[in-house]
């Protein structure tokens, strides 16, 4: 039998689970995503299902307020984190 493939962006997990192996509240899931500090995937019929990367990014957020950012100041650094390892990426494949 083989082995599924795994896949980070593939969203799989329901809000409430989602809040719960990250530890929030799912009212907080919304607005973070109202706030553009993620997006999951959604269902044929609309439902929010969450990835394995987005549990991460979850758990990023979660660390960056704790260390007294705002969201906007968290969206900031999201995305800097992002530009950065692209750069890396491209200069990864340039060596």
């Amino acid at each position: 039998m083989a082995e599924p493939v795994h896949d980070g962006d593939r969203g799989v997990y329901g809000i409430s689970v989602a809040a719960e192996l990250v530890g929030m509240g799912a009212q907080n899931l919304r607005l973070y995503e109202s706030r553009g500090l993620l997006e999951p995937s959604r269902s044929d019929g609309g439902t929010r299902r969450y990835s394995t990367n987005d549990l991460e990014r979850l758990r990023r957020i979660g660390d960056l307020l704790g260390e007294g950012l705002n969201l906007v100041g968290i969206g900031m650094v999201l995305d800097l984190e992002s530009e950065n390892a692209r750069l890396r990426a491209d200069q990864e494949e340039r060596d």
